[in-house]
């Protein structure tokens, strides 16, 4: 199969799984399992320091479950579904932080003196968690903005990529995620 081929099969498959169609969705998730995939273990790598408490496989499946479960989305194109994903990832990401962050403050009520290390490499639940605020807000703002960030820093897409997805030149994308860093910068700060 021909790339333009696949691009035409995954828009052919998102329009199908906007109207409903569950083997649509199910096909659409096996052809792009494999770039989930991998945006998963470098998300988990970036926000878990690489630690065997969560998988990427069991990121990707649960990202799938609660996308397969949601009713009225609508992706028109791959990098609408490769932003939501992302999202969804993050958001699984950010809540597994604030589990483990719970254990660690004994949140699971069982108390041992085995120093496993594991505390060192909790992320900061509330810093991933202001981010994912920051980035709620800037999609209210400006929601193809917000995308840019979802596929480069969430997806880790190349600006080239990007460009692709999009339909447009790789300095507009540059500039949009400058301008989405300033934003985000502000909002943070």
């Amino acid at each position: 199969m021909q790339p333009n081929d696949s691009a035409a099969q995954i828009t052919t498959l998102t329009h199908q799984a906007d109207q409903g169609d569950g083997p649509a969705k199910q096909q659409l998730f096996e052809l792009l399992y494999a770039e989930l995939h991998r945006m998963a273990r470098r998300e988990l790598w970036k926000n878990d320091g690489g630690s065997a408490t969560l998988s990427a496989t069991v990121l990707v499946h649960e990202a799938y479950l609660g996308l397969s479960k949601a009713e009225g989305l609508v992706f028109p194109d791959k990098a609408r579904f490769m932003a939501y994903a992302g999202r969804a990832m993050r958001g699984l990401i950010i809540d597994h932080a604030r589990e483990r962050r719970a254990l660690k403050r004994g949140g699971g009520f069982e108390f041992t003196t085995l120093d496993t290390g594991i505390g060192d490499q909790v992320p900061e639940a509330e810093g991933l968690q202001a981010l994912s605020d920051a980035l709620e807000e800037l999609a209210l703002i400006d929601a193809p903005l917000a995308e840019v960030v979802d596929l480069k820093f969430f997806c880790g897409l190349t600006f080239a990529e990007i460009a692709t997805l999009r339909g447009v030149s790789e300095r507009t994308v540059q500039r949009d995620w400058e301008k989405a860093r300033l934003l985000l910068h502000r909002s943070l700060a």
